[in-house]
């Protein structure tokens, strides 16, 4: 028999590689899981693994879909699909850790921008924090403000991007006007060496 094309392993059992994810964009993922029959919800699930590193001990490191991967947990859907990247259950955490950034597959940085030791990465998606400058690129990007692109860490680089030039307060007073803001920086001179910009 063919193998399959994913595997399967608990929510809880995904380890991210990232500290923060833009919580607002996380509910709009959830609300459109719980939305779908269940059926509907498992071939989603199913079209979109979770690219997964496997590191020492076997853990399970998710490498991308933190957001679809924390809708997921919070719409209470118990098990993820994944695919393996790479297999690096031989090495030292501290050789794990240095394959892992060698490949732009860890991003340990908070949701001020300051980097921390790899000891802090959250246990699971659960404890993934909030980062409001994440919501906004991923809602300017989803509305065309720039493209989304393979390039290592794009949405995080859009992110403090807009972390720069748009007050937190104005983000959290009023969401969508600072959408509209930033979707106009996001097409300006400054931001034309992002990856993912379009005039």
């Amino acid at each position: 028999m063919p193998k399959p094309r994913f595997k399967r392993a608990p929510i809880k059992a995904l380890r991210p590689t990232q500290l923060t994810v833009g919580l607002l964009e996380v509910e709009v993922k959830r609300r459109r899981l719980e939305a779908l029959r269940p059926e509907d919800r498992e071939a989603f699930l199913e079209a979109h693994p979770m690219p997964v590193v496997i590191g020492p001990a076997g853990k399970l490191y998710i490498t991308d879909h933190h957001h679809l991967a924390r809708a997921a947990f919070d719409a209470r859907v118990e098990e993820a699909c994944f695919q393996v990247e790479a297999d690096y259950s031989s090495l030292r955490p501290d050789k794990f850790w240095h394959a892992m950034n060698k490949r732009f597959w860890v991003h340990p940085l908070d949701q001020n921008g300051v980097r921390h030791r790899y000891e802090r990465l959250p246990g699971d998606v659960s404890k993934l924090v909030d980062d409001v400058y994440r919501s906004l690129a991923g809602f300017v990007r989803d509305s065309g403000g720039f493209m989304k692109t393979t390039a290592a860490f794009a949405e995080f680089i859009w992110a403090d991007f807009f972390r720069r030039n748009i007050a937190i307060e104005d983000v959290r007073d009023d969401f969508a006007a600072a959408v509209r803001h930033a979707k106009r920086l996001a097409k300006s001179p400054y931001a034309k060496r992002i990856p993912g910009y379009k005039k």
